[in-house]
């Protein structure tokens, strides 16, 4: 996972959830946030101690969780 160095998992941190650099900032937070619609640009104005790398790299572990899961949907 040396292309996700800035994410982090650690039981005491946020229940072993992934994190950002150690942070009590997860990166399903991340996600959430950029998938109500905000910007990375009023992530990084809320949350000051995150940096642009941090948002991306949240986004792109994300995306290979869910490219290395197979979820079953229910059918419509």
């Amino acid at each position: 996972m040396a292309q996700f160095d800035r994410i982090t998992r650690d039981p005491s941190v946020m229940g072993g959830k992934p994190c950002v650099r150690g942070m009590r900032v997860t990166v399903g937070m991340i996600v959430g946030q950029i998938g109500a619609g905000h910007s990375i640009e009023q992530l990084l104005a809320d949350y000051p101690y995150l940096e642009r790398e941090d948002i991306l790299q949240a986004l792109r572990y994300a995306a290979w969780l869910a490219e290395e899961r197979e979820v079953t949907l229910p059918h419509a």
